[in-house]
């Protein structure tokens, strides 16, 4: 692979579609080599990205995420609009291996001059979002696209990773599926900037409007993420490709909300830190689990947690008292030097 930070930045910069899939790539890898070229690019393309707007979309399975967003994605282009997927497929547990077929799910954005698909493995991050997913957001602003769709794995406690990266979270729920109020958290309703149901056509229609119905009910119970903005639930057809440009419009309204308010700033500036404190915690892990002395005892203390003759908790202390007694050595030494 190019080790070359010059070739990836002015790639991106141009547009180059290809540069940018594999700078992407560069920035998924965790080779140290790799994450030292990364963190270059990253710094050189940070002022010229932050323009565009970070849309989340989520969904309970089955409601049709991915042909959603082909359509809402198409519509967005034709207003000339450049929109760039991060589609996270779900890693297998068993294998750590992934699907990466969202092309194939999103044909027409596929093959759109101003559309990016880039499916990721979600791997083991929380949410079901890429660990890179933050930077990679980055680089397709810097790229010039004006709108970046992040899809999710699915509906879960932990999506409220997707919404600490994104402008606007959207909630996409399918009507006719038993009752509608189970199929969601209370936590994703709570962190939602819109509600949208799905396949609101053919007989499907009069089902999809009293799901909206009960929705905005139940919104109504719950404190608003924003005293400056009301969750609306819409409704829309991705196939027919009804209610778009309400989604469009609801979007834009509230950028402009949380602009006018001050919000939006405030909003960019914690995800910054939030995304600062996530690469301190996975570098501390990282080393933390890559220690010599680690490494070596893990095993051990694994098999006695294994077989109940040694607690969690006095297993964990003991691997912290060991990395203690390590550092205190080797500063003696340095000491002693």
């Amino acid at each position: 692979m190019n080790l070359d930070p010059e070739y990836y930045i002015r790639g991106a910069l141009d547009g180059d579609r290809v540069a940018l899939s594999r700078t992407i790539t560069l920035i998924e890898s965790s080779l140290p080599e790799h994450r030292r070229c990364a963190d270059t690019i990253i710094e050189r393309l940070l002022p010229h990205s932050g323009k565009g707007i970070r849309i989340g979309i989520t969904g309970v399975p089955g409601v049709g995420k991915s042909t959603f967003i082909d359509s809402f994605g198409t519509f967005l282009t034709s207003q000339g609009n450049r929109v760039a997927v991060l589609a996270i497929d779900p890693s297998s547990r068993r294998s750590g291996g992934s699907i990466l077929g969202d092309k194939t799910r999103m044909e027409r954005l596929a093959t759109d001059n101003h559309g990016f698909i880039r499916p990721s493995p979600s791997g083991r991050t929380l949410g079901g979002v890429a660990r890179k997913t933050r930077e990679a957001i980055l680089v397709c602003e810097a790229a010039g696209f004006d709108v970046v769709l992040v899809e999710t794995v699915g509906v879960g406690q932990s999506e409220t990773t997707v919404a600490s990266m994104v402008d606007f979270f959207l909630v996409l729920m399918l009507a006719g599926a038993g009752d509608e109020l189970q199929g969601i958290k209370k936590g994703i309703l709570e962190i939602a900037d819109a509600i949208v149901i799905n396949k609101a056509d053919g007989s499907g229609l009069e089902r999809a409007q009293q799901a909206a119905a009960m929705y905005e009910r139940a919104l109504h119970l719950l404190a608003p993420a924003s005293t400056n903005w009301s969750v609306p639930v819409l409704t829309c057809s991705s196939l027919e490709e009804t209610g778009l440009q309400q989604v469009w419009d609801t979007v834009n309204d509230h950028r402009g909300v949380m602009t006018n308010s001050g919000e939006f700033v405030i909003k960019r500036q914690k995800q910054a830190l939030d995304w600062f404190h996530f690469l301190i915690e996975d570098e501390l892990q990282s080393w933390f689990y890559n220690h010599p002395q680690v490494k070596k005892k893990l095993p051990e203390l694994k098999r006695s947690i294994e077989e109940y003759t040694f607690s969690p908790s006095g297993a964990a202390a003991e691997l912290f008292a060991l990395l203690k007694g390590s550092q205190q050595a080797t500063q003696r030494e340095c000491n002693n030097e």
